[in-house]
């Protein structure tokens, strides 16, 4: 596994992401009771239904419709026939797929709706965008520490000797990278100013570890530096995952 180094972008109104990242646009929930009129679904025909109404053509609408002859039901969005969809039509019913479009909810179901979806169950407009949007976006921002490809960025594998270098020379912050990890820990001001103190003496510090040390790490310290000197301009928290 690898370590990146990211710093908290949504701790300032510089981020260009910012608005993008807070407006929810879909959410899902495990159950949509009560919900209907809001939740996404398709248009679904049981495989008996489907074979009852194309009995004496069923290989011809699959071939014509290019549907695999293993499915278990026939989605009325993957049929290209149209005369085929108005038949199907006829026997189709709703499947929810367990997603709601907040743009179709009132604003006081909303809360509600939100409170029952786990952070992982949301999208963004941000999530929306497209990769040549995201870059775009991204280049152009200010907290985008790592030469332009955004504010988050490689630290190296989870079985670095530097965090070991950095203990050898009293450097604490940098030597418990790994365990920040796995605690989830967010770095403030203070512990980042100290961080860029320790990149400091490891600068001076890491040729007497050979130049193996110095290829393998120097990288690693400018990218440490330039997350945390982004940090603390933009009032950030740094953070390690």
């Amino acid at each position: 596994m690898s370590i990146s180094i990211a710093i908290c972008e949504l701790d300032s109104d510089e981020a260009l992401c910012k608005k993008a990242k807070n407006s929810i646009i879909k959410v899902y929930l495990n159950s949509v009771k009560g919900l209907e009129e809001y939740a996404e679904y398709d248009d679904v025909v049981t495989l008996e239904d489907a074979k009852r109404i194309f009995e004496k053509d069923w290989e011809n609408f699959l071939r014509r419709n290019r549907i695999n002859n293993d499915v278990d039901e026939v989605y009325i969005s993957k049929v290209k026939n149209e005369a085929d969809v108005k038949r199907l039509a006829t026997v189709a019913f709703k499947k929810y797929t367990g997603w709601i479009n907040l743009g179709r909810v009132p604003e006081d179901l909303k809360k509600n709706i939100l409170s029952e979806a786990a952070p992982e169950n949301r999208l963004t407009e941000w999530d929306m965008l497209g990769f040549d949007e995201l870059n775009e976006t991204c280049g152009r921002c200010p907290l985008s520490w790592d030469s332009g490809r955004g504010c988050i960025g490689t630290f190296g594998p989870d079985n670095s000797m530097l965090p070991d270098i950095a203990r050898k020379y009293g450097c604490q912050i940098i030597a418990s990278i790994p365990d920040f990890v796995k605690e989830g820990k967010k770095l403030k001001k203070e512990e980042i100013e100290h961080l860029i103190m320790e990149i400091s003496v490891l600068k001076e510090k890491l040729p007497k570890e050979g130049k193996m040390a110095v290829r393998r790490y120097g990288g690693v310290l400018e990218r440490l530096e330039a997350a945390s000197r982004t940090s603390l301009k933009y009032n950030t928290r740094l953070y390690f995952v």
